[in-house]
Parts: C-alpha cells; sequence; structure tokens
C-alpha cells in the first residue's frame, strides 16, 4: 500500500475516506461472469487541501460531500458491464480527480468471492492531480 506519508503534495491536505463499500457489479471478461454480478469492495481515499475542507461555518457547502465517492462509483457501474477492475479503478479515479477541490485520489477494488482460498483478489491505483 502507497504512504502518503512520502508524498510531500499531500501533507496538508484532510483524507476523506470510503471503507469495504459493498455493491454488486457486472464485471468480469469470463462468459460465467458476464451472466451475473458479483460482489466488489470499493475503497476510495480522497486528499483535499484544507485550505479548501476547513468549514468556517459548520455548513456542508465548505467541504467535499462523502456522498461524492458512493454517487461517482453508482455513475461508472450505470455504465454497464465492464471487463476489468483496472479499468474501473482507473475510470473512477479519473472522475473523482475532476472535482476541483480534490488533490489525489486512491481506489482500490476488491472481488471477495473468486477464490475459496484467499480473501479478495484487487486493484489499486494512486493518482496525484498535476498542479
Amino acid at each position: 500500500m502507497v504512504s502518503f506519508l512520502s508524498y510531500p503534495a499531500l501533507a496538508n491536505c484532510r483524507r476523506l475516506f470510503l471503507r469495504n463499500y459493498e455493491v454488486m457489479i457486472n464485471i468480469g471478461v469470463h462468459e460465467f461472469e458476464k451472466k451475473g454480478e458479483q460482489r466488489v469492495l470499493f475503497n476510495v481515499d480522497l486528499f483535499i487541501p484544507l485550505d479548501e475542507s476547513t468549514p468556517q461555518h459548520d455548513q456542508l457547502e465548505e467541504v467535499v460531500d462523502y456522498d461524492f465517492m458512493r454517487e461517482t462509483i453508482a455513475q461508472r457501474m450505470a455504465k454497464g458491464h465492464i471487463q476489468l477492475q483496472e479499468t474501473l479503478c482507473d475510470d473512477i479515479a479519473r472522475a473523482m480527480l475532476l472535482h476541483p477541490k480534490v488533490k489525489a485520489v486512491r481506489v482500490s477494488t476488491e472481488k471477495p468471492d473468486v477464490y475459496p482460498d484467499c480473501e479478495s483478489v484487487g486493484v489499486e491505483v494512486f493518482s496525484i492531480k498535476e498542479a
């Protein structure tokens, strides 16, 4: 896993996170995977500069709403079948970086039901917005 402490650009950021968000999604390259949905777990970290996420009036408009992470995932899922977890992570990370307050993002997906002899298989991507 990436150590965010090694990125000086993120030193003055707040980290928002979504942990083990479970969804059923049509994903996979094999024929049997294309016939139904699979359980996928999403984990997301968003890095928001403190000067853009420190509320002065205790109002939701002053921060990035947690719903943004769930809605971004839902919008990608609504586009239909996707073959690769790599593509899914890349698409979601790219969409989240479009938010004007987001400085960096980490997205991971896990398929916990693929193999009986391990907890899950998955992919993770980390990206920092160019200044």
